[in-house]
């Protein structure tokens, strides 16, 4: 990609104060008095989150450990990876990716490959979820937290492509974590043609 450098200082907004509307558990949701990079006055209300996690468990026949959740906001099951938040702003994310593969698939991996960072809604949310290939997997019991209940399915990584293209998939994470783990095996000629 080859794009122009950027005036970073002509774009950035700064804050002018900023107020706590509501601390919860995992959301804190702030309302920004901001000044513009043209000098004007903005709002910007956005949600602070500790951050995540997220883990593609490939076996070595290229099936995904997938788990089929309900989420609440959605009043759905979605199939996703393995995922979860971090326990604090400092926990170290590989190991974070290591816990959720064990709590949520039982698995552990002898190889862990970090795939990059995912903003899933950068206007109004900071959490910033790492994503993960975990591979030479062994696999052991579930440990799932006391509000957890899922299904644990294996559904080759080829599939999992044609459903993301298909648009079978809303789930933002899981899409692009499918398609850069999918790219990385073609790359090393492993992947779905």
């Amino acid at each position: 990609m080859n794009l122009k450098p950027i005036d970073m200082e002509a774009m950035k907004e700064t804050c002018t104060s900023s107020e706590l509307i509501f601390d919860g558990r995992v959301v804190h949701l702030y309302v920004d008095e901001i000044r513009l990079p043209d000098g004007n006055a903005g709002v910007r209300e956005y949600i602070r989150h500790i951050g995540a996690v997220c883990v593609i468990p490939l076996t070595k026949e290229g099936e995904v450990l997938c788990v089929r959740q309900y989420r609440y906001p959605f009043a759905e099951v979605l199939l996703e990876i393995p995922a979860g938040k971090l326990d604090s702003k400092d926990e170290d994310r590989a190991e974070a990716a290591l816990r959720e593969l064990r709590e949520e698939t039982g698995a552990r991996c002898g190889k862990l490959t970090h795939l990059g960072r995912y903003y899933g809604s950068p206007a109004i949310l900071d959490e910033a979820i790492d994503m993960y290939l975990a591979e030479e997997l062994t696999m052991g019991d579930l440990d799932l937290d006391e509000d957890e209940f899922l299904d644990v399915v294996k559904i080759p990584l080829s599939e999992l492509v044609d459903e993301v293209l298909a648009g079978r998939i809303p789930d933002g994470k899981t899409q692009v974590a499918v398609m850069r783990v999918n790219e990385m095996l073609q790359r090393r000629g492993e992947g779905k043609k």
